[in-house]
């Protein structure tokens, strides 16, 4: 019965420890994802004014073409998944590649069809082991990135598109919805249909041209938007660790209310069967 109760006490401890290092963990979380949640909110004019003004030269400029803006014959289609470096933050992650590979199983026969860009570890680390085509990786991302942080996988993804390696592109990632709900979602980033059917048109004059406007713009656009998917999946991410680890915290309460009251009935009966055998003792003298 002493050794039972002993091991009780151990379990007891470790939980306890458990629960202080996941309360910790979500007290952070909260604190990261404020500062997450106010720079992706600050990246959104940004974004909404570029676009407006890019779907404004698009609409007003009659005979303006550029690859960016045209749809074309689907050969290959490039995908840009943003996941984290590390766990411990719920289905964050899973729900995003869960999305993805049911995605490429839909709609390709070959790895030859597609080909990925990868933000985030354990994106990585997932895909690598299915042996599925990444092009590019980024890793080790700040908890507040800067736009130099995703510069290059943003321009190598639109470079390639434009020249023609592939004929779309696609970004998943998790949506930031509020601290509790974070939804894995699918956007289309190219080409941008949805900037050249803008139907608002706003004076500009143009130096050189529209045309080379656009070429400087499009490309600034479209990285703007990886970027503002980039901080939106922080959000998330934060969002998901402090749900996950409260959800941790409030399981180890359960855990040791449930251990104590296990320890106290074994002491109890303990207890009783001392006194019975004091009592059976003191019986068999009389």
């Amino acid at each position: 019965m002493a050794k039972g109760m002993r091991e009780i006490k151990r379990k007891i401890k470790s939980v306890q420890n458990t629960k202080q290092i996941t309360k910790a963990m979500e007290m952070v979380a909260a604190a990261k994802l404020r500062r997450a949640q106010e720079a992706a909110q600050n990246a959104r004019p940004y974004a909404d004014t570029l676009k407006e003004v890019v779907a404004n030269i698009a609409a007003g400029s009659k005979g303006v073409k550029h690859p960016m803006l045209q749809s074309r014959a689907i050969k290959k289609t490039g995908y840009l998944i943003i996941t984290s470096d590390r766990g411990l933050a719920g289905g964050y992650n899973a729900n995003v590649l869960r999305n993805l590979i049911r995605t490429i199983a839909e709609r390709h026969t070959s790895t030859d069809q597609y080909c990925l860009f990868v933000v985030g570890r354990k994106g990585r680390d997932y895909l690598r082991r299915r042996n599925l085509p990444i092009v590019e990786v980024v890793t080790g991302l700040p908890d507040n990135p800067t736009f130099a942080d995703i510069k290059q996988i943003a321009s190598l993804a639109v470079s390639q598109f434009a020249d023609g390696t592939f004929d779309e592109l696609y970004i998943h990632y998790n949506q930031f919805i509020n601290a509790i709900t974070q939804r894995a979602v699918e956007k289309r980033l190219l080409p941008l249909d949805d900037v050249s059917s803008n139907k608002q048109v706003t004076s500009y004059e143009y130096e050189p041209s529209a045309e080379e406007v656009l070429e400087v713009l499009l490309p600034k656009y479209t990285e703007t938007l990886i970027y503002s998917a980039v901080l939106d999946g922080k959000a998330s991410e934060f969002g998901a660790r402090m749900t996950a680890m409260g959800n941790a915290t409030k399981n180890a309460t359960k855990l040791i209310q449930t251990l104590t009251l296990t320890y106290n009935r074994a002491r109890q009966a303990a207890i009783t069967q001392e006194i019975t055998e004091i009592v059976a003792g003191a019986n068999a003298q009389s």
